[in-house]
């Protein structure tokens, strides 16, 4: 969301979609075969966004839905939106110049990686599935900071025999310098320009959860990174749905914190001041996806994460 320009940003899996802020289409970009996840608008006004190509059923499936076919080769990228270019529906990813696109050779090497876990042979080095949660913030463990770090979070499969998947794995990059990497995005032919190694790569034991952080947000006036999932099925964890990571504490070893939260996996933007607006997803009698933004108080404490403000719906809007 960019609320001093007025837009919201929503991703719908194979699509982005540009509104206003009662929810009037100003246009979308099309196109994609793979896997379009979270969103994060950056400090120069841009919206990155998490970007798979896979062939596991996920993947496969995607394909099989929209009746397309991609390239077999696996990979994942930042996709980077040139916003104010969008002004109509229905651009296209890789016709039009709206879009860049780095890969994100750490997770694809993960992706790849065969282990040996419990003495058998495993595929997906710590889980990963791929990505998904982004956000910008500040360097963790910096007390003070005000430069801004691209963080890229782990889809994380939910496998209860393997316990190599208990924590939370987000890349940390400088963005700096990406101008040298970024490419127009080709899907039958995936590129491979990027950078080599994240500036940090951090672990946040969770537990175990189905497919990661779907949504990163980071709250500027609690200086934390929220972390929205769909929760794990391993008994010896919690299973939360939602998890603090405090940007100012340097790493240590222990659980993070964490919460029973029902929304957050399909959208959740900070305003700033302690507000968020959070997605409720839905379906319509179609079969239609929908997500609708109600407005929500951060408290963070033990006893509760967030008190609704709103119960007015806010903005609704339906799979286009």
């Amino acid at each position: 969301m960019d609320p001093l320009k007025g837009f919201v940003y929503f991703s719908f899996t194979d699509r982005l979609i540009k509104t206003d802020l009662s929810g009037k289409m100003i246009g979308s970009v099309t196109g994609f075969v793979g896997h379009l996840g979270d969103l994060d608008l950056s400090p120069d006004g841009k919206v990155y966004g998490s970007l798979e190509y896979k062939n596991d059923a996920i993947g496969k499936g995607i394909q099989t839905k929209l009746g397309a076919n991609a390239t077999d080769e696996d990979g994942f990228y930042v996709a980077i939106f040139d916003v104010a270019a969008i002004i109509r529906p229905n651009m296209n990813a890789e016709e039009e110049d709206i879009l860049q696109t780095v890969f994100i050779k750490e997770a694809t090497d993960d992706y790849k990686a065969e282990v040996t876990i419990n003495g058998r042979k495993e595929m997906h080095r710590f889980g990963c599935s791929g990505i998904d949660g982004i956000a910008f913030a500040p360097a963790i463990g910096a007390k003070e900071s005000n430069k801004k770090y691209l963080y890229v979070a782990y889809g994380i499969y939910g496998d209860n025999k393997r316990t190599d998947n208990d924590q939370q794995v987000i890349l940390q990059y400088d963005i700096s310098d990406w101008s040298k990497y970024e490419k127009k995005l080709s899907q039958r032919s995936l590129h491979h320009s990027g950078p080599e190694k994240p500036m940090e790569k951090h672990f946040f034991k969770t537990g175990n959860t189905k497919y990661g952080i779907q949504n990163l947000a980071y709250d500027s006036s609690s200086k934390q990174l929220l972390a929205a999932v769909y929760r794990g099925a391993k008994p010896e964890f919690p299973n939360y749905d939602l998890f603090a990571i405090d940007t100012q504490v340097k790493p240590n070893k222990g659980l993070i914190a964490g919460w029973h939260f029902p929304f957050g996996s399909t959208g959740l933007c900070p305003l700033g001041d302690g507000s968020f607006y959070i997605s409720h997803p839905a379906k319509t009698k179609g079969g239609r996806q929908e997500t609708t933004l109600f407005k929500y108080r951060w408290f963070g404490d033990r006893e509760k994460s967030f008190e609704l403000i709103n119960s007015v719906n806010l903005i609704n809007l339906q799979e286009h």
